[in-house]
């Protein structure tokens, strides 16, 4: 049966407000509680990103989409699919599988609903809504698939919040995540710049809003743009393997304004975690998934399981 507007479900419990976005009504579920797996400080952070970074040209977004989503085809998300996307942020990865899926439910706890709700417009088959991983407001085994894209290791228990977000998963239905790596896949040069980069980042990220925004502009010069130089020098001098093998190597084809939202994403957050493979692989079958899928290409790690 094809999930139609009318056919999605409706929540479990009341919103404790109602938001006015530019394009639709936005209930909201976040409030305040102690022990809550969520660390607002991050989740205002994120919100100001987003609500900077929310405009990405149709063919970027395109390319982007296709490394993250390599391992999902349409057997996974399709017209039948009631999907889920967990930290929507922008939307930009709801508004990619808008007209792949049937219904999607885009979720976040911060003010980056609202740069999603501008980008959505008026397309009718999602909806947003402004909840945490713990406030998710639909049963358990609702939906089809869901997904949740560098979002988990901005929390602080990663293991549990995976757990909240899986078990809202039909049995024998989907689950992907990216978590970023420990660098499991990379030699010392990887980790000694990651090492120094994670010393800007506890400095950067307690700044002030603006003084934070206007320094990650200035990182995306002069941290990032060396290395993509390099890389492209190297590409062009016939090193194709030399390049792939140098820091931050991706953003050798991305345009400067991702580089600017990545930057402001790594240098910006006061809270970051990573991860190697096997660790998530754990995360992921403790949470309930089997059949669990890597991707080998990068960004690392992005994967996806079947819940069981």
């Amino acid at each position: 049966m094809t999930i139609t507007k009318d056919l999605k479900v409706e929540y479990n419990t009341s919103p404790i407000s109602i938001c006015k976005g530019k394009n639709r009504d936005i209930p909201d579920f976040t409030h305040s509680r102690e022990g809550e797996n969520i660390d607002p400080k991050v989740v205002k952070s994120f919100g100001e990103e987003w609500n900077k970074f929310h405009l990405f040209p149709k063919d970027v977004l395109q390319k982007i989409c296709e490394e993250y989503f390599d391992i999902i085809d349409d057997r996974i998300i399709n017209k039948d699919t009631y999907m889920i996307d967990i930290g929507c942020g922008s939307a930009r990865w709801s508004e990619y599988f808008i007209d792949k899926a049937g219904f999607i439910e885009a979720v976040d706890p911060s003010d980056a609903i609202f740069a999603a709700d501008k980008l959505l417009e008026q397309k009718e088959n999602i909806r947003l809504t402004r909840a945490s991983v713990e406030t998710l407001p639909w049963p358990d085994e609702t939906f089809d698939v869901g997904i949740s894209i560098g979002v988990l290791h901005h929390i602080p228990d990663t293991a549990k919040a995976l757990i909240d977000c899986v078990k809202k998963i039909k049995r024998g239905g989907y689950f992907y995540v990216y978590l970023y790596y420990r660098f499991d896949k990379r030699g010392n040069l990887f980790k000694s710049v990651f090492y120094l980069a994670n010393l800007v980042r506890q400095v950067v990220s307690k700044m002030p809003s603006t003084l934070k925004k206007v320094s990650c502009d200035i990182l995306a010069v002069v941290a990032y743009m060396p290395f993509v130089l390099l890389v492209k020098t190297c590409k062009l001098l016939g090193f194709k393997k030399t390049a792939e093998k140098l820091p931050l190597s991706n953003y050798a084809d991305k345009p400067f304004y991702i580089i600017r939202n990545d930057s402001l994403d790594r240098f910006g957050t006061r809270l970051e975690q990573r991860f190697t493979q096997e660790e998530i692989r754990q995360m992921m079958e403790k949470a309930g998934l089997s059949e669990i899928v890597f991707s080998e290409r990068v960004p690392y790690w992005h994967a996806i399981g079947k819940r069981v």
